[in-house]
């Protein structure tokens, strides 16, 4: 939640694309034969978005550093499966550290938290009694804060567990935004999830350390190197490496690589507005949630 101080100072959300380069994109499109394979693909992404599950799928969302755009792409993994989804969808903060998820969402209200509710939660209750504890969100989706947005604030591991067992029948995706590595919870998180995501800053530095965190992941169960998709996120509009050879490179280690483009809505902060995105975000993400979503759907 954003303190209305706080808000007073935020300037007037910009769209991620500047106007020319929309204005510019709209014309080739106009004029070009692909439109029809767009429509295409757009129609099959959906088709896997709106699979139906026998178990809730759980997609556990960490980083190996700050900063490199986790919280951020926890929630428009979030907002992605709510627009294309029937069923209910959920966002866990298993990040209890004055994490950003619910500002990123836009939350105006917080009152129970991911470690309250593991104290609270029991097997009989409804969809309605677990609701209750958490956060609307617009559509069908739902968030649980880590936080009141108080420092010291904490969840173990067990507490964790108990809560993500305990809501996995009610929700037919949920998306964890998770601490950074090696972070006990998110450990357990990446191991307990059908899917993962590993978001790293499109840096030099990003992608050496990386390396190392993927050497470490191949000491856990086989699946979940498997069912693993590497992110790379352009925290810069020109971050000075060539993503080709980047991707190119992890792809080698044996996990699927995707890049998330630098978007101006999305590094201004705050709120995010979905139709603030570019173009080119709007199908990375879309994109991503669709192969995500189908690595989740391999697993028990």
């Amino acid at each position: 939640m954003l303190d209305k101080r706080v808000a007073a100072a935020a300037l007037k959300p910009r769209h991620g694309e500047a106007f020319g380069a929309r204005a510019l994109r709209a014309v080739r499109r106009t004029v070009s034969s692909s439109a029809a394979r767009e429509v295409a693909g757009a129609a099959a992404t959906a088709e896997v978005l709106q699979q139906a599950v026998t178990t809730g799928r759980q997609i556990a969302v960490t980083s190996i550093r700050g900063g490199s755009g986790k919280t951020t792409l926890a929630a428009l993994l979030g907002a992605t499966f709510a627009h294309y989804r029937q069923d209910p969808v959920l966002l866990v903060e298993a990040d209890p550290a004055l994490g950003s998820l619910p500002l990123r969402l836009g939350a105006e209200s917080l009152r129970w938290t991911t470690g309250d509710l593991a104290a609270l939660v029991e097997p009989q209750m409804s969809l309605l009694d677990v609701t209750g504890y958490l956060v609307q969100l617009p559509g069908n989706a739902w968030l649980l804060p880590g936080s009141q947005g108080q420092v010291g604030a904490m969840l173990d591991t067990k507490g964790y567990e108990r809560v993500m067992v305990a809501l996995r029948r009610y929700f037919g995706v949920t998306v964890v935004d998770c601490e950074t590595l090696p972070a006990e919870v998110a450990r357990t998180a990446l191991s307990a999830a059908q899917a993962r995501v590993l978001t790293v800053p499109a840096t030099l530095e990003g992608i050496a350390s990386t390396r190392a965190v993927l050497e470490w992941m191949r000491n856990l169960p086989r699946h979940v190197l498997a069912s693993t998709v590497l992110v790379l996120t352009e925290i810069a509009p020109h971050p000075g490496l060539d993503l080709a050879k980047a991707t190119e490179e992890l792809t080698a280690t044996g996990v699927t690589v995707k890049v998330l483009p630098y978007d101006r809505h999305l590094a201004a902060g705050g709120v995010i507005r979905t139709d603030l995105l570019a173009r080119a975000t709007r199908d990375a993400v879309t994109r991503l949630a669709a192969d995500v979503f189908q690595l989740s759907q391999k697993q028990r």
